[in-house]
């Protein structure tokens, strides 16, 4: 039986379509495609985006996604590849805990341009007062 890879390969070829415009349609790297067509998964991006990856692939070949992909996640799971797919998640939830607890809200910023927006209001109803409602505008 032949790797996914070469699979998808002989698929691409068939279908005359080559890596560059692969790349161009789906934004993914010609590395990235090179090693998916290689078997090369631990050359890929974890998680969602090995997925996204192939996904997009399958599309520009023109090629139904639903038998594809579970080839790939049995591929996957086979080359003890997949494994790695729940540490990608852990270290991606703890970035993001780290990075939103860095943060800090600038409210003082927020604070002085709603300052500034009420004098301008206020700047601007003292203005319709004193020269439309008195009539000086006129005079």
């Amino acid at each position: 039986m032949e790797r996914f890879g070469d699979e998808l390969r002989i698929e691409r070829e068939r279908r005359k379509v080559t890596l560059d415009t692969i790349c161009r349609v789906t934004k993914v790297s010609v590395r990235h495609l090179e090693a998916l067509e290689g078997s090369r998964y631990s050359e890929l991006p974890g998680g969602v985006f090995r997925k996204g990856i192939v996904r997009s692939y399958l599309l520009a070949v023109g090629l139904e996604e639903s038998p594809w992909m579970e080839r790939f996640e049995s591929t996957l799971r086979e080359s003890g590849a997949d494994a790695s797919s729940e540490n990608d998640w852990v270290e991606f939830a703890e970035n993001v805990r780290r990075n939103r607890n860095s943060i800090e809200p600038g409210t003082g910023s927020r604070w002085i341009g709603v300052a500034v927006m009420v004098g301008v209001l206020i700047a601007l109803g003292w203005s319709v007062w004193k020269f439309v409602l008195h009539g000086r505008l006129f005079l």
